[in-house]
């Protein structure tokens, strides 16, 4: 039964993507755009809108890109963008991770500005971009060549 929901959830993406009558370049970067931004958490579907108009992207397949990855994706690559973060900056990702987990644990609006933006936030932030630039590449990548290959396809 799982199977079909599933099934029958993907099947509606790849419809409303390939109903758009809009550039296969156009559609392809939106949803890459959408994708992109909705790895950043709390940011998705209103950045992702704001980004196409910006870069002439299809908003529609942005705004579908941005609500398949907001948050449920953002809470899974917490731990890699903190890695990656760390990685980059050359220091123990475990640090930023208790940190981060101390702050969310004693939360207070007015810790929000003692919060070390070079601590947690830098490290999270950069790694967030690379793995949103990595996945909204490769979703640009993957619905520009099947969209040429339907259209091909539907000429034929």
């Amino acid at each position: 039964m799982k199977e079909n929901k599933v099934t029958k959830f993907f099947k509606a993406i790849y419809e409303k993507i390939f109903k758009i009558n809009d550039s296969p370049q156009k559609v392809s970067l939106g949803f890459g755009v959408g994708v992109f931004a909705g790895i950043f958490p709390g940011t998705g579907p209103v950045a992702a809108l704001f980004m196409a108009m910006i870069l002439r992207a299809n908003r529609a397949s942005a705004l579908i890109g941005a609500l398949l990855t907001n948050t449920w994706l953002s809470f899974v690559t917490f731990i890699l963008a903190l890695q990656i973060g760390a990685w980059i900056l050359k220091v123990k990702w475990q640090d930023i991770y208790n940190q981060s987990l101390g702050f969310l644990r004693d939360f207070h609006w007015l810790n929000l500005f003692k919060v070390s933006f070079l601590q947690i936030i830098l490290p999270m932030l950069l790694g967030y971009v690379l793995i949103g630039l990595a996945l909204g590449l490769l979703a640009y990548i993957t619905t520009l060549i099947l969209l040429k290959t339907v259209k091909y396809q539907n000429k034929s």
